[in-house]
C-alpha cells in the first residue's frame, strides 16, 4: 500500500509540476500529515526533490526535470534575493567580488536558481539553467587574431610561430563551499541528562521507536521517533518540554523546523498551553500533534 501511494504522489507531481504538501493532499484526498510523511520518505529515497525557497512556510516537491518550472515562485523570495535572481538570469554569470555586499548574500540563499563555483581561485555564480557548455564558452577568452602586413618592397624573413594554447578552463562546481560559512568541528564532551530527559526517553521508549537524537538541555528533549499507523510507520521531529506555560512561538518554532526536514511534529509538554498555543495547533492540527505527559 505504502509503495502505490508513493507512486500517486509522483504521478501527481508529474501533472502538476513542483506542488506543496496541501496540495497534494487535496488532490489525493489524503490527510496533510500522511502526505508530510510520505514526501519525507520519497526525498530521503531522492525519488523526488525539494526546493530551498518556501511558499507560506513550506517547500515545494517537484521532480527531476521539473526546475525550470520553479521559476514563477521567485516571487515569493525576499525583495534582496529577487533582485539578485533577475540578475543572474539576465547576466548568466557573475563574479561574485564584484557584486555589492546585499546581492552576494542574496546568492548564497536562492540555492534553486545560483549554483557557485571557483575559477583561478575566484568565486563566481551561473544561472541553473544556464548549460554548462555556454557558461565554459562566456569563461574562454578567444585567441587573438594575429595579422600581418605584406609589404612590396621588402621581404618579411620567415618567422617560426609557436602557438601557444589557452589553459582549458575548469567549473569547480561539485566541491564548491559557501565562503560566508566557516564549518568548525568542535568536540563534544557527553553532557549528563537530567531527570526530566531520562523520563522522556524512557516514555518515548515504551509507546514509540526513537530513531535520531537531536539535542536535550535540562528541561528540553528533541529527537526524531517513529509512530506506527495505519498507512504505516510514520516519522515526527519531537520535542519534549517541561514548562509551566508553551508559548504560541514555541510551537510555532517547533512546526518550522519539522517543516525544514519536512516532517510532521510531536509536541510533548508538563505545564499547560497559552490559549494561542492551543489556538495555533488547532490550527495547524493536519501536521502538528501535542500531548501533556506527566
Amino acid at each position: 500500500m505504502e509503495n502505490q501511494t508513493h507512486q500517486k504522489i509522483i504521478e501527481a507531481i508529474q501533472n502538476r509540476g513542483p506542488s506543496l504538501p496541501v496540495q497534494l493532499a487535496k488532490d489525493l484526498s489524503m490527510n496533510s500529515l500522511f502526505i508530510s510523511a510520505f514526501l519525507s520518505e520519497l526525498s530521503s529515497e531522492k525519488k523526488i526533490k525539494v526546493s530551498h525557497l518556501r511558499v507560506g512556510g513550506s517547500p515545494l516537491y517537484f521532480l527531476e526535470g521539473q526546475e525550470e518550472k520553479l521559476e514563477p515562485f521567485h516571487t515569493y523570495l525576499p525583495q534582496r534575493e529577487i533582485e539578485a535572481f533577475q540578475l543572474l538570469k539576465t547576466k548568466k554569470i557573475l563574479e561574485d567580488a564584484e557584486q555589492e555586499p546585499a546581492i552576494r548574500v542574496a546568492l548564497r540563499s536562492i540555492r534553486d536558481f545560483a549554483i557557485g563555483f571557483k575559477k583561478d581561485d575566484e568565486i563566481y555564480w551561473r544561472y541553473s539553467l544556464t548549460p554548462e557548455e555556454e557558461i565554459e564558452e562566456i569563461l574562454t577568452p578567444k585567441k587573438p587574431e594575429i595579422k600581418i602586413e605584406k609589404k612590396e618592397a621588402k621581404k618579411i624573413p620567415e618567422i617560426k610561430k609557436e602557438i601557444i594554447k589557452p589553459k582549458k578552463q575548469t567549473i569547480e562546481k561539485e566541491n564548491f563551499q559557501n565562503p560566508i560559512v566557516i564549518s568548525e568541528e568542535k568536540s563534544k564532551k557527553q553532557k549528563p541528562q537530567s531527570e526530566f530527559v531520562q523520563k522522556t526517553i524512557n516514555l518515548l521508549n515504551q509507546k514509540f521507536k526513537i530513531l535520531e537524537e537531536k539535542d536535550f538541555k535540562a528541561k528540553e528533549y528533541n529527537c526524531i521517533i517513529q509512530a506506527n499507523s495505519d498507512l504505516g510507520a510514520i516519522n515526527f521531529l519531537t520535542q519534549a518540554r517541561d514548562k509551566k506555560s508553551v508559548s504560541e512561538l514555541d510551537v510555532k518554532n517547533l512546526l518550522s523546523d519539522s517543516q525544514k526536514i519536512p516532517l510532521p511534529a510531536l509536541l510533548l509538554y508538563t505545564g499547560n498551553l497559552s490559549k494561542k498555543a492551543k489556538e495555533y495547533i488547532e490550527r495547524y492540527n493536519s501536521i502538528i500533534k501535542a500531548k501533556k505527559i506527566i
